[in-house]
């Protein structure tokens, strides 16, 4: 597949929510796979956390992301920082961050991907979640490899 992402510029992408247990750790995790399967490995940072981390990702991420061949049960959920979300040229919040980025900061595009949190949920609901994550990092995928990013 080709870009038109100059060899030299970096774009980078983080996926954030509260715990940084779910959602975001999918999204990271379909990203990682994406960006690896486009060859963008020098070319798309991917960044994760959350607002007030949990100890561990939820369970029932663990077991839907396994069925798709992802190992998350080793990943820890972090504090992502305003600085680090400022330097980043896409931000996908999951519908439940308390995102604040400095209007004099450099543009950041966030986008809220408004997602049911899959904590407790029944393994159908959380599938469904997680097809509906692969779909919108696929989507910014496409959209960020064939324009320049937000504040270039």
């Amino acid at each position: 597949m080709s870009t038109t992402i100059d060899s030299t510029d970096t774009i980078r992408l983080a996926f954030m929510c509260v715990q940084n247990a779910g959602r975001s750790q999918m999204a990271t995790a379909f990203a990682e796979h994406e960006r690896n399967c486009r060859d963008l490995d020098n070319s798309v940072e991917i960044l994760t956390g959350g607002t007030r981390p949990a100890d561990h990702v939820h369970e029932e991420v663990i077991e839907v992301m396994h069925e798709e061949g992802f190992a998350l049960s080793k990943r820890t959920p972090r504090e992502i920082t305003s600085e680090e979300l400022q330097s980043c040229d896409y931000v996908a919040t999951m519908g439940c961050s308390t995102l604040d980025v400095d209007e004099n900061a450099r543009t950041v595009d966030i986008r809220d991907w408004d997602l049911p949190d899959p904590a407790g949920q029944d393994r159908e609901t959380v599938r469904e979640i997680r097809d509906e994550v692969k779909h919108r990092v696929g989507a910014l995928f496409d959209e960020v490899t064939s324009s320049e990013p937000a504040g270039r």
